[in-house]
């Protein structure tokens, strides 16, 4: 029972499917391998043990019953603790929401449970999640398994170690800078930022409403070990939904059975240097799609460094207008970090807004253009590894931090796709490689992906090093 954690999400539906084993064994596995490694990692912050094993017990009977099972029937899962799970607190992981119970499930809560996912546990974050760094002030710090002197990632870091350790096979996470991807890269795993409007997101937590950056940047989505663990969550989660009004009932874009693609690549992207190794992981998987028969330029796309600098604008115009609400609940990390960007981001007053949405739909035209013209960009995750703990609160190397997480914000402003696999091992610490495509092409940005970890393999589930 001690080795069924390290299988995948959809193998342990099969497991559960066929009887190879139940799903109290699979959750009893899983629940085995947190009293093991999560009190060095600090992944995750609630179990929901006694309700977890009902819903197990419940999935058994139903597997013996004969009924119809959903594509992830008496799987373990995790949930972010900013998605709402019903009964349990949504905290954000600030103190003063401590006891915010959430009366129903987010809408991708309920979805996992409608395809027989077990959510078992709550995962950390750092404060309202803005930072790429997860130390909460309610929770404390999440370790990366790779190296425990680095971070895990941000927000979506307590998912990650624990995915990536082996304390859950898939979970939810959401993604306004990076935030499904940064710690994807940093762990190890498989995630996906789906284009806006595709998944839902709502919560039953004040506050309800999103100000407009995150209205048109931020998303939830879909971590796991596996590419393939990633799409049957995109299936599972995808959709319109009456409690969010950005969603729309798309059909989303797929490569054909064996199509072959114009794959861009950008190993060095404009705004920074890239870590050598990072870059060179990257032209190894371009050589190899090339090699699979994929027609593979390097290609710079337009207005790379003025999307970045509009996402900095457009989420700081946020950030100053809830900025007294933020100083008086987030922590001494969550303030120092939104004062570090709020220190190198121009003005936002409303005029300027007015003409800062302008050049961002200058920049999705152009990327809509360029996306006719190349499918599939495939560029690092994170121009650097992984940083040691608490690099992002130093003012003077906060532009090493902002140069680090550049690549994976361009897709946030543009509301689009990006996939993260694997693309090795460099130095002791893996690399993501992430897969961009136009708006709601998520599904040819996976296929990517999964040829990607057919070449090169997957890195995890891991046991931490201590």
């Amino acid at each position: 029972m001690s080795k069924l954690w390290k299988l995948s999400a959809l193998e342990m539906a099969e497991h559960v499917r066929t009887g190879q084993t139940s799903s109290r064994e699979l959750l009893e596995a899983h629940l085995e391998r947190i009293d093991e490694v999560n009190p060095h990692l600090n992944a995750v912050v609630r179990r929901l043990d006694e309700q977890a094993l009902a819903a197990a017990d419940a999935a058994d009977v139903a597997v013996a019953a004969g009924g119809q099972l959903g594509p992830l029937h008496g799987v373990p899962c995790t949930v972010k603790e900013n998605i709402d799970v019903a009964g349990t607190p949504t905290t954000q992981a600030v103190t003063a929401l401590a006891e915010a119970i959430a009366p129903i499930d987010a809408p991708t809560t309920a979805r996992m449970r409608a395809a027989g996912a077990i959510p078992f546990a709550r995962t950390n974050l750092p404060d309202f999640g803005l930072r790429v760094h997860t130390d909460s002030q309610l929770h404390g710090l999440t370790r990366n398994p790779w190296n425990p002197d680095v971070t895990a990632g941000g927000s979506s870091g307590g998912e990650a170690s624990a995915i990536a350790s082996g304390m859950s096979p898939i979970g939810l996470g959401n993604d306004i800078g990076g935030s499904l991807r940064n710690p994807a890269h940093c762990c190890g795993i498989a995630s996906l930022k789906p284009t806006v409007g595709v998944i839902p997101m709502a919560t039953s937590v004040p506050p309800e409403d999103n100000m407009i950056a995150a209205q048109l940047m931020v998303v939830e989505g879909p971590m796991a070990r596996t590419v393939a663990d990633v799409r049957v969550g995109l299936d599972v989660l995808a959709g319109p939904d009456i409690r969010d009004p950005r969603t729309v009932p798309a059909i989303l874009t797929d490569a054909a059975d064996g199509e072959r693609l114009r794959i861009a690549v950008l190993a060095d992207p404009p705004g920074g240097s890239t870590d050598a190794g990072i870059a060179g992981a990257i032209v190894g998987v371009a050589d190899r799609l090339a090699d699979a028969g994929h027609e593979v330029v390097e290609v710079t796309p337009p207005d790379y460094e003025l999307a970045i600098d509009i996402w900095c604008r457009l989420l700081m115009a946020d950030l100053r207008a809830q900025a007294d609400l933020l100083a008086m609940v987030m922590g001494d990390g969550g303030r120092q970090v939104v004062a570090n960007l709020d220190a190198r981001v121009a003005d936002t007053d409303f005029p300027l807004m007015l003409t800062l949405h302008a050049e961002r739909n200058q920049v999705m035209r152009s990327w809509s253009a360029f996306f006719a013209d190349h499918p599939v960009l495939l560029c690092p995750t994170w121009a650097h590894r992984a940083f040691r703990h608490d690099e992002d609160l130093d003012p003077d190397n906060f532009d090493h931090i902002l140069e680090t997480m550049r690549p994976v914000v361009i897709a946030n402003l543009l509301g689009s796709p990006a996939a993260i696999t694997p693309a090795g091992v460099v130095d002791g610490l893996p690399v993501g490689a992430q897969v961009m495509g136009d708006r709601f092409t998520d599904l040819r940005c996976l296929t990517v992906a999964a040829e990607i970890e057919s070449l090169v393999g997957t890195v995890t589930p891991i046991d931490p090093i201590t």
